[in-house]
């Protein structure tokens, strides 16, 4: 070990400390961690719905500072293990987990055990841009159908559903179609059968409007999907982009080779 490190050694400073009083960065998210195991811990005893001790409470019996906790809260947080509720925390139910599948949001929420459910924000012709021209076979700047619709399981919301469909093939459903049960289901019944799907899953934020509208911030991580769908003949049927809370809900799929 040359001098340089024999220095290093004998410095004087305590693990993660720093000249001058500081604290290194890696020892802070240790520690975070740390803390964020032992309120793992500690929730999983409790049930649905329990309160979960405030941070200055958290930070004294630990022994660390409010601001360590409150790292450990945020990431328990977003991995939707805890929730807010009033000015407290309590502990939140486990995520919705949907399987990637050509079925609708209600079917797949239903098979879970959820109660599904949808608020409509928005049913409106628009015309339409090069992707969903695309995506739909239809002329840029063609009238398609715009269905927006919160989505919701037990009364929560969880996800932002935003559908274009052909005003030419689908029109019809705007004179019997309920926006807040499962357009899958009326399209079916219309005589349509769904062949196949391609979707793309990537995480981003959520813009000022789509966080007002599921009721969380600007920061949490979101779930977006993009998917087009095609009939039994091939024919194009939907595009949709869902847009889903990252604390709420995680998706799995079955692979086989």
């Amino acid at each position: 070990m040359d001098g340089k490190g024999v220095a290093a050694v004998g410095s004087g400073f305590g693990v993660g400390e720093l000249p001058g009083g500081g604290v290194d960065s890696g020892a802070r998210q240790s520690k975070a961690y740390r803390v964020r195991t032992q309120i793992e811990g500690m929730i999983a005893e409790l049930c649905e719905g329990d309160s979960v001790p405030s941070e200055r409470e958290l930070a004294a019996r630990f022994e660390v500072a409010r601001e360590t906790v409150r790292q450990a809260l945020r990431d328990l947080l977003v991995e939707g293990r805890i929730r807010r509720q009033g000015r407290g925390t309590v502990v939140s139910r486990p995520k919705l987990v949907q399987p990637l599948s050509l079925r609708s949001y209600t079917e797949a929420a239903l098979s879970l055990g959820r109660r599904p459910g949808r608020l409509l924000v928005g049913w409106d012709d628009v015309p339409a841009d090069a992707d969903t021209a695309d995506a739909l076979g239809v002329a840029a700047g063609a009238p398609v159908m715009h269905l927006e619709r919160i989505l919701l399981a037990d009364g929560e919301k969880i996800g932002l559903e935003s559908t274009f469909l052909t005003r030419e093939r689908f029109g019809g459903l705007r004179a019997h179609y309920d926006p807040t049960t499962s357009l899958y289901a009326a399209i079916t019944a219309a005589g349509v059968g769904f062949g196949s799907a391609r979707e793309r899953i990537e995480t981003v934020l959520a813009s000022p409007r789509e966080a007002t509208l599921l009721e969380c911030t600007t920061a949490l991580p979101m779930i977006l999907l993009h998917r087009r769908t095609v009939d039994t003949h091939g024919h194009p049927i939907e595009r949709v982009r869902s847009l889903y809370r990252g604390d709420r809900i995680a998706f799995e799929a079955l692979l086989r080779e």
